[in-house]
């Protein structure tokens, strides 16, 4: 017996709609959990990549793709949205920190917005890389060999 207002088994929504399907499905779509998590890592990634002294900025975006790489052994299932929005958010963050305290200042004021849309996009990349990246190797490990 069904009741008025739930999803039936197929996702379908019966006439009345509830405000409990759209919660889980957005819960689907975005674990608030998972991206703190990915947003800790990401950050952790940033510092730890940007403290190599040879690779600079290239060493932060690896630190992001590593973080995305190791989310997706921690976490199981496809999250490219939380991974990437962390990733976004903390090298847009760290790129524009990064060049306020150099002689640089008077372009960041002038071109800010693009210095953090460039930012933004390689942190976003080098998140989602990583994390496709780590969860094809997870998947490889755990494949059942026959």
């Amino acid at each position: 017996m069904r009741r008025p207002g739930l999803t039936s088994d197929d996702g379908d929504e019966q006439s009345g709609g509830s405000r409990f399907s759209l919660g889980a499905r957005f819960r689907r779509l975005f674990a608030p959990r998972v991206f703190l998590l990915a947003l800790v890592l990401s950050v952790v990634g940033l510092v730890a990549g940007g403290l190599v002294p040879v690779v600079g900025y290239l060493g932060r975006f690896l630190g992001i793709a590593l973080a995305g790489f190791a989310l997706a052994f921690l976490v199981s299932g496809r999250r490219y949205v939380e991974v990437g929005l962390a990733g976004a958010l903390t090298a847009g963050l760290g790129f524009v920190l990064g060049t306020l305290n150099s002689v640089l200042f008077p372009v960041v004021a002038d071109y800010g917005l693009q210095i953090a849309g460039v930012g933004t996009t390689a942190g976003l990349l080098a998140a989602l890389v990583g994390h496709y990246f780590g969860r094809d190797l997870r998947a490889g490990l755990t494949k059942e060999l026959s």
